[in-house]
C-alpha cells in the first residue's frame, strides 16, 4: 500500500538520515537474479538511474525487469 511505501521511506530517513531517504519505492514481486540466484543490482543501479540496461541474457527470469519498469535487452 502507498502508507506502507512512505513508512519504508520514514524509516530509512530516520535510521540512515534524510539525506539517504529514497525519492521513491516500488514495490515488486521479485529482484532480477542470475541463474545461480544472486541479485543483479547493476540493473538495479541502471534503472535507478534513467540509464539504458545493459546485457541481461543472464537473468534467470527476464520477466521481472519488466514488472520493474525496465525492458530486458538481448546481449
Amino acid at each position: 500500500s502507498d502508507e506502507l511505501l512512505e513508512n519504508i521511506r520514514q524509516h530509512v530517513a530516520e535510521k540512515l538520515g534524510a539525506i539517504a531517504r529514497p525519492k521513491s519505492v516500488i514495490a515488486v514481486a521479485d529482484l532480477p537474479k542470475t541463474r545461480s540466484g544472486k541479485i543483479m543490482r547493476r540493473l538495479l543501479r541502471d534503472m535507478a538511474e534513467g540509464r539504458e540496461l545493459g546485457d541481461t541474457t543472464t537473468l534467470a527470469d527476464a520477466s521481472v525487469m519488466t514488472q520493474i519498469g525496465g525492458e530486458p535487452k538481448p546481449g
